[in-house]
């Protein structure tokens, strides 16, 4: 292979502004924060104790360096949450690697994961994709469940989108968060803003996470395809599940 001084310089620089910006201490725990669960800028100040303008200046430059995405709540339009763009910080890290080549050989698996709920308010397309990821991903490791608090039928599409890789959830069955039991076991995970600041006074699960998933029906509008919006959120969800994955993985379990 013949070597190119430019490219090897540029692939140099580009790694080396990677790990300037995840050096940084504050950086680092806003990102430590956002690999669990999306926040609020109010939550990451509680949760760190840094200043406000200091959260906001550091979650500004991630969201340029495309580390960090926000998204307006869909239960507070004055709310916005930071979520971690895994797919971006994969590729910042895979830069790193390419530059450093310190591949490091994988983790043992556990002997026991946590069991995990996901909840949203129909229970008909984001939580029961992410379910079935979940189930798929780890193999049937993890015990999981998905319910809602005004259940429908699972969404045609979101069965027709999770089959085109192969995943069956056409028999999985839309549920009531009532039925599920209480307190709720292991790892809560709502993808719904409306759901979270409807429950969370009243979650009684050990760990308690948050995505801000958009609704798939929240993204039809007129002349845009239906099934490549809920390819769209399928996918965001596997990527959020396979983060999950890890986090599970390194942490105790809980029942």
């Amino acid at each position: 292979m013949r070597y190119d001084p430019v490219t090897r310089t540029a692939t140099r620089q580009a790694a080396l502004q990677v790990l300037k910006l995840l050096a940084d201490d504050t950086r680092w725990q806003l990102i430590d924060e956002l690999r669990c669960s999306d926040r609020l800028v109010t939550e990451l100040v509680a949760r760190t104790g840094l200043a406000a303008n200091l959260v906001s200046y550091h979650l500004g430059l991630l969201r340029q360096a495309g580390f960090v995405r926000v998204r307006r709540s869909e239960h507070d339009g004055r709310a916005q949450y930071y979520a971690l763009n895994r797919h971006a910080l994969r590729q910042g890290c895979q830069q790193l690697n390419a530059v450093l080549q310190v591949n490091m050989p994988p983790s043992p698996p556990p002997a026991a994961l946590s069991p995990v709920v996901f909840l949203c308010t129909h229970n008909s397309a984001r939580s029961q994709m992410a379910e079935g990821w979940l189930r798929h991903l780890s193999g049937g490791a993890v015990s999981v469940q998905s319910a809602g608090t005004a259940p429908r039928a699972v969404h045609p599409l979101a069965i027709q989108v999770m089959a085109e890789l192969g995943i069956d959830i056409s028999q999985q069955v839309a549920k009531h968060l009532q039925t599920l039991p209480d307190p709720l076991p292991g790892v809560v995970v709502t993808v719904c803003d409306n759901v979270r600041e409807l429950c969370r006074p009243h979650l009684s699960a050990a760990v308690h996470l948050h995505w801000s998933v958009p609704a798939p029906s929240g993204l039809l509008v007129p002349g845009r395809d239906p099934v490549e919006v809920f390819r769209l959120v399928r996918d965001e969800v596997r990527d959020r599940v396979e983060g999950l994955l890890t986090l599970l993985a390194h942490t105790p379990a809980t029942s």
